[in-house]
């Protein structure tokens, strides 16, 4: 099981999987150039969710059509640190299944 964490540092922000920096993702679509954030809807939350769902999911092309619901009702409610598991992960995306 993968653990996703966030936090703002004094140097910016921090977001990794299991230790190791999350990959922004840019090379599958580059909504921000300003890296991550969460908090809020936006570019930069788009491509922490797209960043998220890639490495959680491996399937580029289905993170993207998810990553802005997954956008709006799970990175937009972070608050300054955060942690998921992969299995918050799943719950979430079954939650955004109509």
């Amino acid at each position: 099981m993968k653990t996703y964490t966030g936090d703002r540092t004094i140097d910016g922000v921090k977001v990794t999987v299991d230790g190791r920096p999350l990959p922004t993702c840019v090379e599958i679509a580059a909504l921000s150039r300003n890296g991550f954030e969460w908090s809020y809807e936006g570019p930069e939350p788009g491509q922490l969710a797209l960043a998220l769902l890639v490495d959680h999911l491996g399937d580029p092309e289905r993170a993207r059509s998810l990553a802005p619901a997954f956008m709006r009702a799970v990175v937009a409610n972070f608050d300054n640190e955060w942690l998921m598991t992969s299995a918050d992960m799943d719950k979430a995306l079954a939650a955004l299944k109509p």
